[in-house]
């Protein structure tokens, strides 16, 4: 367990901390959490508020782990099948929970759960035959755009909403093209490792 993983690990023990936060019955145990009113009008829960702390500190160990592995040599195949399993834990429950509230589209999460799926078969395919599927940028861009916009949409839109832009809601939806987009370019370059026997 060297410290690229523990970083890692530390990104799945705040996804279950967010997980728990956002899905546990507070109120049924008469344990209610604050809300606030902004400017008037904007009906903030502190619960989605402390969510979104969270998750900025989670995508930053995203970001941290892998450069630390690499740097120092700590790359395993341990360390690769846990970020792996990580980031989705991580951005694909929050995307289930967001949808299941009311406060994203359900179709940005199946979009995005499906695209993974997808992905993530044709990694397995491609893998099977001794080969890898490299990371492409649309990929990375993706990924930046959902994490912006998930943190915006725990932060209810703020300070954009104060002025009536959704900047929340954009973002989610360039990123949701951006998935598709790159899962196709995936699967054009497996292509050949997976239409041959």
């Amino acid at each position: 367990m060297n410290l690229a993983n523990k970083i890692t690990i530390s990104r799945v023990v705040l996804s279950i901390v967010i997980m728990i936060l956002l899905l546990f019955p507070f109120e049924g145990l008469g344990l209610d959490l604050p809300s606030y009113i902004v400017h008037g009008n904007i009906y903030v829960e502190l619960k989605y508020i402390i969510a979104g702390i969270l998750f900025i500190i989670a995508s930053l160990t995203d970001f941290i782990d892998g450069r630390v592995a690499r740097k120092y040599n700590m790359v395993t195949d341990f360390g690769k099948m846990i970020d792996a399993i990580s980031d989705k834990m991580l951005t694909n429950s929050l995307l289930v929970i967001l949808a299941s509230n009311g406060m994203i589209s359900p179709v940005i999460a199946v979009i995005f759960i499906v695209r993974d799926i997808a992905v993530d078969s044709i990694k397995m395919v491609v893998g099977n035959k001794g080969h890898a599927v490299a990371a492409i940028g649309i990929a990375k861009l993706k990924t930046a755009t959902l994490m912006f916009g998930l943190v915006f949409t725990l932060f209810y839109n703020l300070p954009f909403e104060l002025v009536g832009i959704r900047v929340s809601d954009c973002l989610l939806i360039i990123s949701a093209i951006l998935s598709i987009v790159s899962a196709f370019q995936y699967y054009s370059m497996a292509k050949d490792y997976i239409e041959t026997k």
